[in-house]
């Protein structure tokens, strides 16, 4: 999803960056991006954990330092891990909150400062289908993913008034390697 997100960008003349822990993968991406129509110089790539606060914002700072001011924030990590509820792994809870919610929250928070200066960004949460409802062995999931649809509305109702866009997109399933399975 966040490959076709960012082709879509790009293709309307953003310039985009590219950001995963993996820095194989992100180049893998960045290289299919730039085999596109258009220029190839309007596509980077940043890895850091968007779990991890501190990487967050050293992260987001140096790609306003070398690439310019955010105006798109997608914020567009996700995992799951099925079971059943009464014996979930506490380590995965943990895990996927940190992926789904706390990642929109960093990122966000390192982001919004800029917006607010400059009145005006854009943020687009990929919440899911799963926001709305339950299926068996995917509460936790479920859970990091309405929460991070409440997220999106306080986000709009705080960040609203600076000009700043919030929207999450709820989508249905899409053969990822999420849900190859």
């Amino acid at each position: 999803i966040g490959l076709a997100l960012a082709e879509g960008l790009r293709s309307a003349g953003a310039r985009v960056v590219l950001n995963g822990r993996n820095r194989d993968k992100l180049l893998a991406a960045a290289e299919k991006l730039r085999s596109l129509p258009g220029p190839s110089d309007g596509v980077f790539i940043q890895a850091f954990d968007a779990t991890d606060g501190a990487a967050v914002k050293a992260g987001v700072a140096e790609i306003e330092r070398s690439v310019g001011p955010i105006d798109i924030l997608v914020n567009n990590a996700g995992m799951t891990f099925r079971s059943s509820l009464e014996t979930f792994p506490p380590e995965q809870w943990h895990n996927i909150m940190r992926t789904n919610l706390d990642s929109a929250f960093y990122v966000s928070q390192a982001v919004v400062p800029g917006m607010i200066s400059r009145k005006a960004g854009k943020i687009i949460n990929i919440c899911s289908v799963m926001s709305e409802l339950g299926r068996p062995g995917t509460a936790p999931y479920t859970a990091s993913k309405g929460a991070l649809k409440m997220l999106t509305k306080g986000m709009a109702v705080d960040w609203g008034p600076h000009g700043i866009q919030v929207n999450g997109i709820g989508p249905g399933y899409f053969k990822t390697e999420l849900t190859e399975a």
